[in-house]
């Protein structure tokens, strides 16, 4: 396959894996990458910037394709020192990252005067429009139905994908409720050059998460995510789970919820914890509805092969029924 995004990346298939917190590791970029697909390394999952040089190495280590790292930027009270995470990036030969949240130009400055290429995530037409006109080389769109951080707009991936790309002249890649060739053939018939996906690939060997939690995505169905953070105005989508559950029945309370209210049930070391021992009732499962198409856990190249065998051989068949 041979797309925009397929000669940005450097890959063989426009198929890239989310950068997930406590999954986006050298285990499973290099399999995606191996496989065709383009990895990504969660700077954030690892502690320090100095981890992440280590990581980045040893990604090196498992394969010679490229691969990339996610840098997400978001406002806290304590935030981690993003700028060192970027360098460490930029100094070990990273050539595309992967930003999330906050994208602050004097970060895509120093970036493309290194030569590296910025995916953006957005979940709003006018935030890509926006990435577009502040520097980012391609956008990542995300739908409603994604796993993470859907924004507020509630725009599923249908109307958002379609509309987006009449409008952004920048490669797109289409995320969320993307997980085999029908997905991914549909994306590209909505003039998306590029597939994302996150939920689908921890379903994988590879996923370095208990095989536990990768059952709980096998058995669910598309109705089996829950929103939460709704009332915070900083919605997320997660599986639901006695945990979830908990956190939204609080966010309905009589006299509504602050942050603090449900901080010990959503803490990002409760959900390590979770995909690492298999329990689910430690932390949140952040999961997205394509986990109503996963029923197997194959290896990355195995799915990889099948979706893209299954979208061309969709878009074979949808141009003959048009003919």
């Amino acid at each position: 396959m041979k797309t925009r995004i397929t000669e940005m990346l450097g890959t063989k298939y426009p198929i890239v894996q989310g950068g997930m917190m406590w999954v986006g590791r050298a285990e499973l970029a290099s399999a995606v990458s191996n496989a065709g697909g383009f990895g990504i390394l969660t700077a954030l999952t690892q502690p320090t910037p100095e981890h992440l040089v280590k990581e980045i190495e040893r990604c090196r280590g498992m394969t010679d394709k490229p691969f990339g790292v996610n840098l997400t930027i978001l406002p806290t009270a304590k935030p981690p020192p993003y700028e060192a995470y970027l360098d460490a990036a930029l100094d070990n030969g990273i050539k595309v990252l992967e930003t999330a949240g906050n994208n602050p130009k004097e970060f895509i400055a120093k970036a493309k005067a290194r030569g590296v290429k910025i995916v953006h995530k957005c979940t709003a037409v006018r935030h890509a429009l926006s990435a577009e006109r502040n520097g980012v080389d391609a956008i990542s769109i995300d739908g409603m139905e994604c796993a993470g951080h859907p924004g507020e707009d509630q725009i599923g991936c249908l109307m958002l994908f379609a509309i987006a790309a009449k409008k952004v002249k920048i490669p797109l890649i289409a995320s969320g409720g993307i997980a085999d060739g029908a997905t991914m053939a549909a994306a590209f018939a909505l003039g998306i050059e590029g597939v994302n996906m996150g939920t689908r690939f921890c379903a994988t060997q590879e996923a370095p998460i208990h095989d536990d939690i990768k059952q709980l995505l096998v058995k669910a169905s598309e109705r089996d995510t829950t929103l939460i953070f709704r009332t915070l105005h900083n919605t997320g989508r997660v599986l639901k789970t006695v945990v979830s559950e908990e956190v939204v029945a609080i966010e309905n309370r009589p006299g509504g919820c602050e942050f603090k209210d449900i901080q010990h049930l959503v803490s990002g070391a409760k959900g390590r914890e979770a995909l690492e021992t298999g329990d689910a009732t430690k932390g949140l499962i952040w999961a997205g509805q394509s986990v109503g198409l996963i029923d197997d856990i194959p290896t990355c190249a195995e799915l990889i092969e099948r979706m893209v065998g299954e979208c061309r051989e969709l878009l074979e068949q949808a141009g003959r029924r048009a003919a």
